[in-house]
């Protein structure tokens, strides 16, 4: 059994052939989809991808900090009104993205703080975005940190010294296609981070793996990113499926 702890199926690139490309998956072991939220304007997608695949997929809520602008607070309250109706398995993707834009730190910041209380509050793990944003990312957990803060620190590209910070606050860390890139560096030192400490994630549509790097990815390419950590941990591809399997369980509760 794989996890995919991060993957977008609610996409607009799978509308032509969503059905096929999570066929493709379970063909190739894949059997639980844990999606992550971006904003408002995706809840509907979410909610129909759920109806159509209950048994397969798990939904997150949450509010994406590039979708943080002006209206962030009334973005927050969708947030926070459907967390408050339903069950969710997590609260994410949430976090701190300098790449694009640095206008709205401020605001990030506060719906990363908000978002991160919320989850305490609700026992929920988090799933944190990070994009050239480590030390701010940081700053707000070192404040939020302690035994009712967990999650993942998804598509995780820093360094060995940034990784071991994460995984000091509950952080499993989310590991994809970059692990299997040329110039991705996480590779080096990977090993140096005990498995119990990783979980498995596509973000498909995104960073598909080599051999499909520029591609769009989906999750049957997870297989490709196992087959890279097998020889990085010296195991075997169904090891690395189970155990990274069983560390989604103990963030995601399910």
């Amino acid at each position: 059994m794989i996890t995919d702890t991060h993957t977008h199926l609610y996409s607009e690139q799978f509308d032509d052939d969503r059905a096929s490309m999570i066929h493709r998956a379970k063909e190739a072991g894949v059997s639980r989809f844990f999606i992550p939220a971006i904003d408002s304007s995706y809840t509907d997608r979410m909610l129909s991808l759920e109806q159509e695949f209950p048994e397969d997929v798990y939904l997150m809520m949450g509010l994406h900090p590039t979708s943080v602008k002006e209206n962030f607070l009334e973005e927050l309250e969708h947030v926070k009104t459907w967390l408050s109706q339903r069950n969710f398995y997590a609260i994410g993707e949430i976090g701190i993205d300098l790449y694009w834009d640095q206008q709205y730190l401020k605001q990030q910041q506060e719906a990363f703080r908000t978002q991160i209380r919320w989850a305490k509050e609700m026992k929920l793990p988090i799933v944190i975005h990070c994009r050239e944003a480590f030390d701010e990312i940081f700053e707000i957990l070192e404040e939020e940190k302690g035994p009712d803060l967990h999650g993942i620190f998804h598509c995780f590209t820093g360094t060995l010294t940034q990784a071991k910070q994460a995984i000091s606050y509950n952080m499993k860390l989310g590991i994809g296609g970059v692990a299997t890139f040329k110039n991705g560096k996480i590779d080096k030192f990977l090993n140096e981070i005990p498995l119990e400490h990783i979980v498995l994630e596509t973000d498909a549509p995104y960073l598909a793996p080599t051999p499909f790097r520029g591609k769009r990815n989906e999750s049957s390419y997870i297989t490709n990113v196992i087959d890279k950590l097998v020889g990085i941990y010296n195991k075997s591809f169904e090891e690395i499926a189970t155990i990274t399997t069983e560390n989604s369980k103990s963030v995601f509760g399910v």
